[in-house]
């Protein structure tokens, strides 16, 4: 149904699976990656199976991972998960209301790594920002009122201020699960607001469903380029995966944000960066025909962007970054 843009080179197989994983894993997928102390780092996403099979899935619990790599491509992991539920229950003292944290987004600013991360609980989903220098040790700065998440830290402050990018989900105001993107501010990371609504699912020609943050953004000289998910459901969608019925559609857009205002769209491509083509993305795992962008880098002109696929594996493609200006512009 859903293209990817010319401009775009996928790779033939992911970058990281559950094989990769010297420990329990199953599902490896929504990796935050980042440049730190000149390499690559990435922390991912793991659900763990009480059950796994031939499309039988049985999700146990989730954890993050942390992997390495010297050229974006081959990737090393941890021995161990680099954070669990029980750790971050003990060391952040979160009571038993919180069932899972996941989807890690990673930013670099003045030699801290920021993590945004999701995190489900007994009364509603929210969004937290973390940081860390050793991907030991986290500090967990912020935790939002439900219900928001797919929040995502510009690289650099604007106006003296930390900017994110967030996606709140007002399934009561709104009838369902049409969800837009919007901007906060904060002096401090603790402390958000001044917050400005930035485009729409109504915005977006593949989408009829939701849109949200993407990878961090990355700074050119155009302007601030950032990837975002969008959503097509189609209620006539069968299996598609390992579930009963699934229905949506996921692909990545690209946009760009004025430097100083970076609530304002300078330009949108009205078509995907990316959708699922490839078998790892269309046609093998959990949830099939899902893209969805945690990463990208810039590498002189190359950019990588790194995305789950099929809510399975973990997979990079490239492209110039002068052709995705072109595409918004």
């Amino acid at each position: 149904m859903f293209t990817s843009s010319q401009f775009i080179k996928k790779r033939e197989k992911p970058v990281l699976t559950k094989e990769d994983i010297p420990y329990k894993a199953g599902l490896i997928f929504n990796a935050g990656v980042a440049k730190f102390n000149g390499k690559y780092v990435m922390i991912f996403r793991n659900d763990v199976p009480d059950v796994w099979g031939e499309r039988v899935f049985s999700p146990g619990s989730t954890n993050l991972g942390f992997a390495t790599s010297d050229d974006g491509i081959n990737w090393t992991s941890a021995k161990a998960p680099c954070l669990t539920l029980d750790d971050y229950r003990d060391k952040f003292g979160i009571n038993d209301r919180v069932t899972k944290f996941y989807d890690p987004r990673l930013t670099v600013i003045d030699g801290i790594v920021y993590m945004c991360f999701a995190i489900d609980t007994a009364h509603g989903v929210c969004g937290g920002v973390a940081t860390t220098e050793d991907f030991e040790h986290f500090d967990i700065k912020y935790v939002s009122v439900p219900e928001n998440r797919n929040m995502v830290i510009f690289p650099g402050k604007i106006g003296g201020n930390f900017v994110r990018l967030e996606r709140p989900m007002p399934v009561y105001s709104r009838g369902r699960d049409r969800f837009d993107t919007w901007m906060s501010f904060s002096p401090d990371l603790k402390y958000w607001g001044n917050t400005k609504f930035v485009f729409g699912v109504e915005d977006v020609p593949f989408a009829n469903d939701k849109v949200g943050p993407g990878a961090p953004p990355i700074l050119t000289e155009k302007g601030w380029l950032t990837t975002f998910h969008a959503v097509w459901r189609d209620e006539t969608r069968g299996k598609h995966g390992w579930e009963p019925k699934w229905t949506k559609i996921y692909t990545a857009g690209i946009m760009l944000l004025d430097k100083d205002e970076p609530w304002k769209i300078l330009g949108m491509s009205k078509e995907p960066l990316i959708a699922p083509e490839l078998p790892y993305e269309k046609d093998e795992g959990f949830r099939t025909d899902v893209i969805f962008p945690g990463g990208m880098l810039l590498d002189g002109d190359e950019v990588k962007i790194y995305y789950g696929a099929a809510d399975t594996v973990e997979a990079v493609c490239t492209a110039d970054v002068n052709d995705l200006i072109s595409l918004c512009i």
